[in-house]
């Protein structure tokens, strides 16, 4: 069970994460989750690039190191990156000293103070270690990133017709939309991505990197 669209109950008791960017723009915050992928996310920047839209990728440590020149091309195409740990962790299944290594890890290879935990799971005790001042050794805390609008392309069960329509129905200016650039979401993100951008772009939208705007310091616990 999922959640497409996060209620604003949750957004007001987790109110240290960021789950949408208030904007009074048309600006749509895209993000892709696990890559980079051999196939998955060269797709995905060839997508962008015909709207000149930019993304934001939470990349896997581990895959980074397996496609480095994928990485290189996100960053080239000045698309944002984050860490998204280095080997696609569950928080609440996984031990903080453990967690909290795992994101040093992979903050070694992603240049980056934006976080998405795996699986949107990240306990108390990790996200406030996170986001302490010397976390990783980064001047300023990681901002723990999460979304407005799931689009469900990890889900098997679910078409890809259905993945768009999820999107196209929860979608308002300042959200950030979820999908995965990965071998489980092909199927779905490949069908609904290119109809999402081309829907949105007609209506005026643009497509921007999270990077690229004010995302706020996560609240101290």
């Amino acid at each position: 069970m999922y959640l497409v669209k996060t209620p604003f109950i949750i957004k007001k008791i987790f109110s240290s994460f960021v789950w949408d960017i208030p904007t009074e723009e048309k600006i749509i915050y895209l993000s892709f989750d696990d890559g980079p992928h051999e196939t998955a996310t060269p797709f995905v920047l060839d997508q962008l690039k015909k709207y000149n839209a930019k993304a934001t990728f939470f990349c896997i440590g581990k895959n980074v190191v397996l496609y480095p020149d994928i990485y290189q091309r996100i960053i080239e195409e000045d698309h944002a990156v984050g860490n998204h740990t280095y080997h696609h962790l569950n928080g609440w299944k996984t031990n903080d000293k453990i967690y909290l290594n795992d994101i040093k890890e992979a903050s070694a290879i992603i240049q980056s103070n934006l976080f998405r935990p795996p699986y949107g799971r990240i306990k108390r005790s990790q996200w406030s270690i996170v986001n302490s001042q010397s976390f990783a050794n980064y001047q300023s805390p990681f901002n723990i990133i999460m979304w407005d609008v799931l689009s469900g392309d990890f889900d098997t069960k679910l078409s890809p017709e259905k993945c768009l329509q999820h999107v196209l129905d929860y979608t308002k200016q300042g959200s950030i939309i979820v999908f995965h650039d990965s071998t489980k979401a092909w199927d779905r993100m490949s069908y609904a991505l290119p109809r999402v951008l081309a829907y949105f772009s007609e209506k005026g939208y643009v497509f921007k990197a999270i990077k690229k705007a004010k995302v706020k310091t996560p609240a101290r616990v």
